[in-house]
């Protein structure tokens, strides 16, 4: 009998003290084992003359290799940078025997639909408490599920959200000490969880500081460049200009900035901004926008190592992880300084 038949993955995990988990995702190219134990474990691989069998793994697995990554609602709301950053650390963070098939809740009208496609596990992104008879069928199925972004009111799913409000809060206060009294607020759409912590965390540091902002100067946008603008022109147009505007996500910070622009405002000098998420451009705009850095990479990451444990791993009824986590302040120079 050839040796290389003998060796196993749970052969290679006793040698190097770790799981067969960590064993199989160390070999294949995963991000979530440290470099210095990956390199431990390749090497008494090619010692021991290790040979997966690539052609059959499929079939002794019983795994498809596809991951679901579900949005609310891809045609609105979801905004290409934040759709693109995701699916980005995903691939990054997935082992490269994965392929993921992106889809939105709305989409995905029946079970039937979801065993036809055979996910092996399903992700999803909720900004919504419309996804939870998505999330209720997807449970209902059997499938491995991780939702993230939003903070679900179950506990028998593991959950990776983040606190938008004290985000929204925290940067309030920061215009707040900046000297600024005068706010408008561009949101998001309206059935988004997100948008409802974000104004309510923004209006909370308000009334903190007995500052009131004014309906008029309230606008609502979906999440995208040109409803910033829109709305940023409806705001000018008002006959009373606030001194800052709190855009509740980047994308619609670029539009209602160059509105400005377009219009003749100078910013930051006349009108601040504030932006939310931290994209990836956000410091290479005309001014650098300040922002809240909502940390999207680690809530992926978390969310597929949690995947990838449920599928290797007999769940434990009494280990679903669950994790809330506050987003970071950014500070460029898109809020001007008005202390006097």
């Amino acid at each position: 009998m050839d040796t290389k038949q003998e060796v196993t993955l749970k052969t290679i995990a006793k040698m190097a003290n770790v799981s067969h988990t960590t064993v199989s995702r160390a070999l294949n190219g995963s991000n979530l084992v440290k470099p210095d134990t990956k390199k431990r474990i390749t090497e008494i691989a090619e010692r021991l003359g290790y040979v997966p069998n690539l052609n059959a793994k499929g079939l002794v697995t019983r795994r498809s290799f596809l991951v679901g990554i579900f949005f609310t609602d891809l045609s609105t709301g979801t905004s290409e940078s934040f759709l693109t950053d995701v699916v980005g650390q995903a691939r990054a963070t997935l082992s490269k025997d994965y392929d993921l098939s992106i889809n939105s809740t709305r989409n995905a009208t029946s079970a039937q639909g979801l065993l036809r496609h055979n996910y092996d596990g399903i992700i999803v992104l909720s900004q919504s408490k419309l996804d939870d008879e998505f999330i209720e069928r997807v449970k209902d199925q059997g499938f491995p599920l991780v939702v993230l972004n939003r903070n679900i009111s179950r506990n028998d799913i593991p959950n990776f959200s983040i606190n938008d409000f004290i985000g929204s809060k925290n940067i309030a206060e920061y215009a707040i000490r900046m000297g600024h009294t005068k706010f408008g607020i561009i949101q998001g759409p309206d059935f988004f969880e997100s948008v409802t912590q974000r104004t309510n965390g923004f209006k909370a540091a308000l009334e903190e500081h007995d500052l009131t902002i004014d309906d008029a100067l309230i606008k609502r946008g979906d999440y995208r460049p040109k409803s910033g603008n829109v709305a940023m022109r409806q705001i000018l147009t008002s006959g009373d200009i606030p001194t800052c505007v709190f855009c509740e996500n980047d994308d619609m910070a670029v539009g209602a900035i160059n509105a400005c622009k377009e219009l003749g405002f100078q910013v930051p000098e006349e009108i601040s901004f504030i932006g939310y998420d931290d994209m990836a451009y956000a410091k290479y705009l005309v001014p650098g926008l300040t922002t809240v850095r909502k940390p999207t990479d680690v809530i992926i990451k978390l969310g597929i190592e949690e995947l990838m444990d449920l599928l290797d791993n007999e769940p434990e009824n009494d280990a679903v992880r669950r994790k809330i986590i506050a987003p970071e302040i950014i500070v460029r120079n898109s809020v001007s300084d008005r202390r006097v």
